[in-house]
């Protein structure tokens, strides 16, 4: 029978699934996605409680550090997305004041006048008819008008209060996420239970640091940074192959082969990710180098399968051993930069441009020793 911990993260995990399941109508609706997005904050909050007393600590908390990401970044784009909606009907409102005025006057009259003198008319009976009739007439378009603005300001006054009361939500939020992640750099530190196909020798492997200017030449002596012969991967990944999931949150700067400002290609993709996101295994693999190399950053290099490596360069933080084999998903470092203040997010929330993806992940795949197009392995928005 679950325990209490697991039924906790079960619930938290169902809440945060139909808030991503309910997606149709917050695309419709600022104030839904704004109120989705706090919810999901709230569901990663209870996710966490549950995983500090989870018997696999990395895997609970991985996955509360992943609600929270998707909670903020939610949470951003509901909030922009507000400020958008609140700044258009201010616009329109302010446009239509003279119009607005006219029909308040009118209804303000309507509603002041007594019956018997607002229906009489001079011309006498039939003048009075016609009035009536017209009167008939009028009002219904008078009364649509009066409801349609009466949403309107509604509106305005529904997306005001959210987006004030988002910096205490904002808050408890990025302080959630920064402790997820010290947890989860304890229990990466903690953890014993990994098996390890080689144990690094670290004089071999600052010699062939010191003796290599590109990651062509690392990745080719990677077999003699090891103290002892690498047990041969049986490990087949080729059923995955188009099919595995991006390492970390982000968009695609560029592909394989694009130039960049300069004018310089690369062999690998480029994701644009938000600061100090959490980047993950695409597939369980060897972690066969990790830490700073060259002018790529702390770099991990894993091993999937025989004969094929997943390079990741440009991580401010690095998780694990090399040797130790990981299954999927398991943490392997963190993004650089800095959460933003609250404050900051709050003042861009209207911009519309802004994204907030300032660091960006290197991904290059080899096989046999040779580049090979980063797509040919993982899942891309190739339309975006």
């Amino acid at each position: 029978m679950p325990d209490r911990v697991t039924l906790t993260w079960r619930a938290a995990a169902c809440a945060a699934a139909m808030l991503w399941g309910g997606g149709a109508h917050a695309e419709s609706d600022p104030a839904s996605a704004a109120r989705a997005a706090a919810a999901q904050l709230e569901a990663a909050t209870l996710q966490m409680e549950a995983a500090q007393g989870a018997r696999d600590r990395v895997r609970a908390m991985t996955g509360t550090v992943q609600a929270f990401e998707a909670g903020l970044t939610a949470m951003r784009d509901g909030l922009r997305r507000a400020a958008i909606r609140e700044a258009q009907l201010a616009r329109q409102l302010q446009a239509r004041e003279a119009e607005i005025a006219q029909l308040l006057g009118v209804l303000q009259t309507i509603g002041s006048a007594p019956p018997p003198v607002l229906m009489l008319h001079p011309s006498g009976a039939l003048g009075t008819a016609r009035s009536g009739m017209m009167l008939a007439e009028v009002t219904p378009g008078l009364n649509a008008r009066a409801d349609a603005l009466r949403r309107d300001l509604t509106e305005v006054q529904t997306l005001r209060l959210l987006q004030q009361n988002a910096a205490g939500r904002l808050e408890r939020g990025l302080a959630g996420v920064q402790q997820a992640r010290a947890e989860l750099s304890q229990a990466i530190a903690e953890r014993t239970d990994l098996p390890k196909r080689f144990t690094e020798d670290p004089v071999r492997t600052a010699i062939l640091i010191s003796s290599t200017e590109t990651l062509d030449g690392f990745a080719s002596g990677l077999s003699e940074i090891a103290g002892d012969a690498i047990a041969p991967t049986g490990a087949d990944i080729e059923p995955l192959r188009g099919a595995l999931p991006l390492p970390v949150q982000g968009v695609v700067l560029r592909r394989a082969g694009e130039p960049d400002a300069a004018g310089i290609t690369r062999e690998g993709l480029v994701l644009a990710t938000r600061p100090r996101a959490l980047v993950t295994a695409p597939a369980a693999a060897t972690i066969r180098y990790l830490g700073p190399l060259l002018d790529l950053g702390n770099v991990m290099i894993l091993e999937p399968g025989a004969d094929t490596l997943f390079v990741l360069s440009g991580l401010d933080q690095v998780f694990g051993e090399a040797g130790q084999v990981i299954p999927a998903g398991t943490p392997v470092g963190l993004m650089g930069g800095s959460d933003p203040e609250i404050g900051a997010i709050l003042s861009l929330s209207g911009d519309g441009g802004g994204t907030g993806r300032s660091e960006t992940l290197y991904i290059e795949v080899r096989e046999g020793g040779n580049p090979v197009d980063p797509e040919t392995w993982f899942r891309t928005d190739k339309d975006g």
